[in-house]
């Protein structure tokens, strides 16, 4: 990939000639096991998606994130609506903080060589190659070495409109023992409107960096989403990534973690809070190229209604890197007769010394656990929500950020909680 995606309509028509030679996932494709193949239906979505028309200062007052941020971009159906600097002291250090195509023409020897270098290993190349014809904008972030942002900066994606589609992009580059915390809110403007969701992001911590990356997505209920997130993590450098899943019809999501440099940390959390008939499709690789790096995984799912969620998790450790600690944890809480959770981790080793585990629980709600609440005088209804936000939480507080936890937590509530 490269910046001729943005200029050149000849790249873009072979990234389309790709999506139409790739089949569409089957149920002999083991990367799809359990998948709701009915789900993927792409007809109904426009080939040209149409602009934002609609109330632009509602959606800037919906995009209501921390009180303290050092910027905010605001996009609805791929196009820029507004983007605050609330650092000036950014630029000045070096920072660039574009919308994606500004970027590619602007600094194309950052953008040519992280854009969408990886691909999609985990099973969704077709809808990669789709992302690649018709994504229009994004967000990238480049940080120089040394230097430190510390206060998050907010990007939020909206889709508006009856079966439209978007391709939000985030291409995040963090230099040598820089500090950088992003996080992506995905959100429907309309409650009930069909619409498809196929986003990427490409995440790069340089030796000695910290990069910490939260992606909430609350699409409306009536979205078909697909997101494809990589991360590569350097020598000495620490990643967290945490996936919030609120919305969208059917929603898959795949993560993959590269771990190139030693002594190199990725923490891959999420939290998922699924009810009706909602469909989490959860991927992760966590892929081990160096020795003495240190990789978890945990990941959280609460289930009401008819939901289901799927989970395929991976742990490679490749040749040669020795002192591997892998570690690999899902719990699924289930809060009805219906609900359908399905784990199926993995490890594969080949290499000596190393320390791995992978588990995956489902149960649910402890009757001890809420018999003490009621006998406390808290409504069964109340207790049940207390346990289930501790529940979820735990995943959240793992990120350490008190501020960003809260409002995480409250958006959980808002969604689940009720």
């Amino acid at each position: 990939m490269s910046t001729l995606l943005f200029t050149d309509e000849a790249a873009r028509a072979a990234a389309r000639q790709q999506f139409d030679a790739l089949p569409m996932p089957g149920r002999t494709d083991e990367t799809w096991r359990f998948a709701n193949f009915k789900a993927l239906d792409l007809t109904p979505f426009a080939e040209t998606s149409a602009p934002f028309n609609g109330d632009r200062d509602r959606l800037l007052k919906g995009s209501a994130g921390l009180a303290e941020a050092a910027g905010k971009m605001v996009f609805a159906n791929d196009t820029l609506l507004s983007r605050e600097i609330l650092s000036k002291e950014l630029a000045q250090k070096g920072v660039i903080w574009e919308p994606l195509e500004v970027a590619a023409t602007a600094h194309p020897e950052l953008f040519d060589k992280h854009f969408m270098a990886h691909g999609a290993p985990l099973g969704s190349a077709k809808f990669a190659a789709l992302h690649a014809a018709r994504v229009q904008t994004g967000t990238f972030l480049y940080v120089p070495a040394g230097v430190e942002i510390n206060l998050p900066i907010e990007v939020f994606h909206w889709l508006s409109g009856e079966n439209n589609a978007t391709f939000p992009h985030t291409l995040l580059i963090a230099g040598e023992r820089s500090k950088v915390t992003l996080v992506d809110y995905f959100q429907g403007a309309e409650p009930d409107t069909a619409g498809l969701a196929v986003g990427f992001n490409d995440l790069y911590a340089g030796p000695g960096a910290h990069v910490d990356y939260v992606c909430v997505q609350n699409w409306n209920r009536a979205t078909l989403a697909i997101q494809v997130n990589n991360t590569v993590v350097g020598r000495d450098a620490a990643v967290k990534s945490l996936n919030v899943n609120l919305g969208g019809r059917y929603a898959r999501t795949e993560s993959a973690s590269r771990l190139t440099g030693e002594g190199g940390r990725s923490d891959m959390l999420a939290v998922t809070a699924a009810a009706g008939s909602q469909e989490f499709d959860q991927r992760t690789f966590q892929d081990h190229l160096a020795p003495g790096a240190f990789s978890d995984l945990l990941y959280k799912n609460a289930l009401d209604g008819a939901s289901r969620t799927i989970f395929a998790g991976m742990i490679k450790v490749e040749q040669g890197a020795h002192r591997t600690d892998a570690y690999q944890k899902v719990r699924n809480l289930l809060l009805s007769d219906d609900a359908e959770a399905n784990s199926m981790p993995g490890l594969e080793i080949l290499a000596d010394e190393v320390r791995c585990s992978h588990g995956a629980t489902s149960g649910q709600i402890e009757a001890e656990e809420l018999f003490y609440l009621l006998a406390r005088g808290i409504p069964h209804e109340t207790a049940q929500r207390l346990i289930v936000h501790g529940f979820l939480q735990e995943a959240i507080d793992r990120l350490g950020n008190t501020a960003l936890g809260a409002r995480l937590g409250e958006l959980v509530q808002a969604k689940f909680l009720g």
